[in-house]
């Protein structure tokens, strides 16, 4: 289910100086959400701030807990820098991991990160 529209300012206004990227998270039902944010902002403030169900980000976005584990669409993984040590070890802890899984808080967003698809695994938590 979409947010209303008037619960968030214009794509522009929002953007100010910073560009923006499109985002498509994916419900473990099936149901898309695309999500706008500023480049720079990780995948998971956007899902929160736009409340995506499955989405939690327990800890803030400090690759602590792994209430942001995403599995990424096919052809995506490769485009994004490796998982490091510390988003290896809190994936390792998470549900239903595949070769695909990332957290989303330590994913930048950028013109480059335009359409990713990223699912939502059920149960996050």
């Amino acid at each position: 289910m979409a947010l209303p529209a008037a619960l968030f300012p214009d794509r522009q206004a929002l953007a100010g100086t910073h560009a923006m990227t499109t985002i498509i998270f994916v419900e473990a039902n099936g149901t898309r959400h695309a999500v706008d944010g500023a480049d720079g902002q990780s995948m998971m403030d956007i899902a929160v701030t736009a409340r995506i169900p499955g989405i939690v980000g327990d800890c803030g976005g400090c690759c602590a807990c792994a209430t942001c584990h995403v599995e990424l669409d096919d052809g995506w993984r490769h485009r994004l820098p490796p998982a490091d040590e510390t988003e290896t070890a809190m994936l390792e802890a998470a549900v239903s991991v595949t070769r695909n899984s990332r957290l989303c808080c330590q994913i930048k967003l950028s013109a480059e990160l335009e359409g990713l698809v990223a699912h939502i695994p059920a149960p996050q938590i």
